[in-house]
């Protein structure tokens, strides 16, 4: 399903709608296995060594997911690995960063360790890799229906928690202290594992998609590409030749003007070629899968080994780079279609947050809801476009000056002008203003005018009908932006309603409108970002959007600081400069320098104040950064 649909464009005069989908866009629900699974653990860094496997019964032999004893397999004297019982709830296995090798937050030995240890309760065989051999290692460990383990710190413990007997090494490895078997190319490796076809070449970025598609009953042999930049070579050649099953990388050269034996000497040697202590392996049988269970994976190669355990164990295996699964319609497409009974779900390293917040984003995907423009995360990879104001009057902007009805057709418009300047979705946008500034205190002594909800319920609903997004925006006056923003709840709960702060009319006690430009303290900020994650949380919600105006750094001094750490909220700086064009590149500049962490940005074209005019729609997306967010007043 595509993220968006193109718009045609109106000839001038044609009073014809612009036509778009209509959104939220609902599909199929998930089962509620997943949906309403307990969170189990969050498995990090050190990986350290779990439980010996033993449940107790004082039985031998495989056995399923239930404990309860499975048929042998068709050869008696065929070795089983056990698979972890009890395979339900929400799991986020990872491992903390060990330097700048892997920014996702792991590295490929612990994360291959600590899915092993999720999946498996013993394995008497296991394959063992080198970090720079896994695709080999994975194909190799899904054909034979046991873990993989990339070899460093913690693979004694691993492999004295497994009882493993029999070591299938792969790659340059230290000595693991049991017998191993090393293949002397791809040729004996495919015979060791069963693999009747040539060995498949696969570029890096296929890599953990190909491991994930294997089939356990058509055993496989994938070998790195020539186009891969991974240590091994897409040719098999005899041990120690390049591309061989057993050969190591290649070392990195000094840097110039440094000394090459210094440089050698303080690199980590690289461990001395085993060589095998049995001529074949034990007859293994795979173990009857967990394919109830659903891995996430981000794609990255350093997951390979992780993903070809996974497989082993029977588990279905489903690619979103980024880790997001509602970040575009087509991930949550094959997120859904994936997860149709699976009672437990698996993420493979930190970009899947912790397990509360995958196990949200499932409950989510499984309301069937998407936000316009597709998937369930507003922010990033889409481009909003929107008209400000308010639909009771247009002397606040160009969305009250014409019937509701027209309003969304002009969105629709202002949006069409971008797409042909984007990839991404370019989603049409209303910024309503729900509490307007007041030059009088009013009953309330607030000097600000709460619409009330039903006010702004059909437009609201409109656009949901077509695909338009919408921001709640507030003036607040002398009152806390969290109680405002508590009036329209009823509203924020819909899919598509984000919410943004105008600290510009954000009033001191004793102060009123109109003397000084109001301000906003980050404090204050971070309590909206509270209250509108647990609100997203409680009601399983997608991602909301909270745009924060401002022209001058004074209205929020803390804005670097305001809290961007909940995945459920995207927080956007909206920058509403105007006059001469070289003052809004002015305005632009010093906010960025002001809160230069903040991540996505908004722009504002004013029809009367910008001179000589606003800026086009190229002009706009030619700002740096280009803005995720572009508003017309």
């Amino acid at each position: 399903m595509p993220d968006h649909l193109p718009v045609p464009s109106v000839p001038a005069g044609d009073d014809r709608s612009v036509r778009r989908p209509a959104g939220p866009v609902r599909r199929a629900g998930l089962p509620g296995g997943v949906a309403t699974a307990a969170v189990l653990s969050l498995v990090l860094a050190a990986c350290s060594p779990g439980s010996d496997g033993d449940d107790g019964s004082g039985t031998d032999g495989a056995r399923g997911t239930d404990g309860s004893a499975v048929a042998p397999p068709a050869d008696p004297d065929a070795l089983v690995a056990t698979l972890s019982a009890g395979q339900e709830g929400t799991v986020v296995l990872g491992a903390e960063d060990d330097g700048d090798d892997h920014a996702e937050g792991y590295d490929p030995s612990a994360l291959a360790l600590a899915t092993a240890d999720h999946f498996f309760t013993d394995a008497p065989v296991v394959v063992l890799t080198s970090a720079d051999k896994q695709l080999r290692a994975a194909s190799a460990a899904v054909a034979l229906g046991v873990p993989v383990l990339v070899d460093g710190p913690h693979t004694s413990a691993q492999l004295d928690r497994l009882g493993t007997e029999v070591a299938l090494v792969v790659g340059a490895v230290a000595d693991p202290g049991i017998d191993v078997v090393v293949a002397a190319d791809d040729a004996e490796l495919a015979s060791l594992v069963g693999a009747t076809g040539e060995p498949l070449a696969v570029g890096p970025e296929d890599q953990v998609q190909q491991v994930a598609d294997l089939d356990p009953a058509s055993p496989e042999v994938l070998v790195p590409d020539a186009s891969s930049t991974d240590a091994e070579a897409a040719t098999a050649g005899p041990a120690g030749d390049e591309g061989g099953a057993t050969a190591e990388a290649a070392p990195a050269p000094a840097p110039e003007g440094a000394d090459q034996d210094a440089t050698t000497a303080t690199a980590d040697p690289a461990p001395a070629p085993l060589e095998s202590d049995r001529d074949e392996l034990p007859v293994t049988a795979p173990p009857p899968p967990l394919d109830d269970v659903l891995v996430l994976s981000t794609g990255d190669p350093a997951q390979t080994a992780a993903v070809g355990t996974a497989r082993a164990a029977g588990a279905q295996v489903v690619v979103l780079p980024g880790g997001d699964p509602g970040a575009s319609s087509e991930s949550l497409s094959a997120f859904a279609d994936a997860a149709a009974g699976a009672t437990s779900l698996v993420g493979l390293g930190a970009q899947f947050g912790d397990p509360d917040t995958l196990d949200w984003q499932a409950r989510v995907a499984a309301t069937g809801v998407e936000l316009p423009g597709g998937g369930l995360t507003t922010l990033p990879g889409k481009t909003y476009v929107a008209l400000y104001g308010t639909p009771s009057t247009g002397a606040l902007g160009v969305l009250g000056e014409q019937p509701i009805e027209d309003t969304i057709t002009r969105a629709q418009e202002h949006a069409s002008w971008y797409e042909p300047l984007t990839d991404e979705p370019v989603v049409p946008t209303l910024e309503i203003i729900a509490t307007v500034a007041s030059a009088e205190a009013g009953p309330d002594g607030n000097y600000s005018n709460e619409l009330p909800v039903e006010d702004l319920r059909p437009l609201v609903e409109l656009a949901a009908e077509n695909g338009v997004y919408v921001v709640l925006d507030l003036q607040p006056g002398r009152t806390d932006f969290v109680e405002q923003a508590q009036i329209y709840e009823e509203l924020l709960r819909l899919p598509h309603v984000g919410l943004a702060l105008d600290p510009e009319w954000r009033l001191g006690p004793d102060e009123v409108h109109m003397v000084r430009i109001g301000s906003v303290e980050t404090e204050e900020v971070d309590r909206v970002v509270d209250w509108m994650a647990e609100l997203v949380r409680e009601h399983d919600l997608p991602q909301k959007m909270l745009v924060l105006h401002q022209f001058q750094i004074r209205m929020i001094p803390g804005a670097d600081d305001v809290d961007r750490s909940r995945p459920e909220v995207a927080v956007l700086i909206h920058a509403d400069g105007q006059g001469p064009h070289g003052s809004k590149m002015d305005t632009w500049t010093a906010l960025q320098g002001h809160a230069p962490g903040v991540e996505h940005w908004g722009w504002k074209n004013f029809y009367d104040e910008d001179v000589p005019g606003p800026f086009t729609p190229e002009a706009t997306m030619q700002v740096e950064p280009t803005p995720d967010f572009i508003s017309y007043q």
